[in-house]
């Protein structure tokens, strides 16, 4: 297991994180997702943990709270001490019938963030991430909200999930001008067969020296190598009850059916070459997995230690190359990529 300097922080985490979507089960949706009871959450946290994974991520809305709830009482079922783990949690979601239970708005982050730290049963909270674009309150008020927690102590650093490349470019800067705890993170959808993170955001990233969470890395299953044309996959696979999140079919049986061939000849999983494509690219942090079981976990784990070669890399960068996107075609086209040419003095 490797650990990576998360963004320009000090802190390092896991190049795997453990997902906890699969935990609890309350709720329609979640149901479908994963409906793990608390022997088996702490049988996973146990098992992540002994394989070197020192990052877990989760989120107040998944299973309705309770997906928290597992985690803070497996971390104290296990006797894990709090400064070996980093526990990153979000707010966003409907978390009840009032008008004020969801979005960022300081009002609701603030009532969220004590809920949380109850049901995580710890005093702080090492990421705290804003799940998803509010549309109506203010960038500023937000960031407040999240600088007083950062100064109070409760939350330690802060991400964003699923923010377009400008909003988050407007959040820095308005960090930058108010002195403001600054976004170190960004949780994203990023896959072999989904690569659209790579025209905009990227690149930012890259700049700003964000990190970079991956979520749904085998883009809910469908990349594991047990789908393929016209199959619905095994009974009980998640992407038959729950088909998300969207992928292009033909780019993403492609994919799959190269990822296969380079499988054969590493013998291993399809799922296992799909983590490694994403865990060899520089600017991906850590990559979130989350698991039904043991089996499932020590494969998507294994992943660490798949080296794909130059070639094989190449092979699997080419099938999923994205389609050229103005303007960076005519960026390229005007030649913005090329450095001027040497000074020659006249003779």
């Amino acid at each position: 297991m490797r650990y990576n300097q998360f963004g320009r922080t000090g802190l390092f985490v896991s190049e795997i994180c453990l997902g906890t979507m699969t935990f609890g089960g309350n709720g329609e949706m979640w149901s479908h997702i994963g409906t793990l009871q608390q022997d088996a959450v702490d049988a996973i946290v146990r098992a992540a943990l002994d394989a070197g994974v020192n990052f877990i991520d989760t989120a107040d809305v998944y299973s309705l709270g309770r997906a928290e709830q597992l985690l803070g009482q497996a971390l104290h079922n296990l006797g894990i001490r709090r400064s070996d783990v980093v526990i990153a949690t979000k707010v966003f979601g409907q978390m009840g019938n009032g008008p004020n239970d969801r979005r960022a708005s300081r009002a609701h982050i603030m009532d969220s963030v004590h809920d949380s730290l109850a049901r995580l049963q710890t005093d702080h909270i090492d990421l705290y991430q804003i799940h998803g674009t509010d549309t109506i309150t203010p960038i500023e008020e937000t960031l407040r909200a999240l600088d007083d927690l950062v100064r109070q102590g409760l939350v330690r650093y802060v991400g964003v999930s699923n923010w377009q490349a400008w909003r988050i470019m407007k959040a820095l800067g308005i960090s930058e001008r108010a002195g403001l705890a600054r976004f170190d993170s960004l949780q994203a959808y990023y896959t072999i067969a989904s690569r659209d993170l790579e025209r905009e955001i990227v690149p930012l990233l890259n700049e700003e020296r964000l990190a970079l969470m991956v979520w749904s890395p085998l883009a809910g299953g469908l990349l594991s190598g047990k789908f393929g044309p016209g199959a619905n996959g095994p009974e009980g696979a998640r992407r038959v009850s729950f088909d998300f999140p969207p992928v292009n079919a033909d780019r993403g049986w492609a994919c799959v059916a190269a990822m296969r061939e380079v499988a054969a000849r590493h013998g291993v999983s399809v799922a296992r070459v799909a983590l490694a494509w994403l865990l060899a690219k520089p600017h991906v942090t850590s990559v979130i997995i989350g698991a039904k079981t043991g089996e499932q976990l020590a494969d998507n784990i294994a992943a660490t230690t798949l080296t794909l070669s130059a070639e094989e890399m190449a092979g699997l960068d080419a099938v999923s190359a994205l389609a050229a996107e103005y303007p960076a075609w005519m960026v390229e086209r005007q030649g913005g990529n090329r450095p001027p040419a040497p000074f020659v003095p006249a003779s």
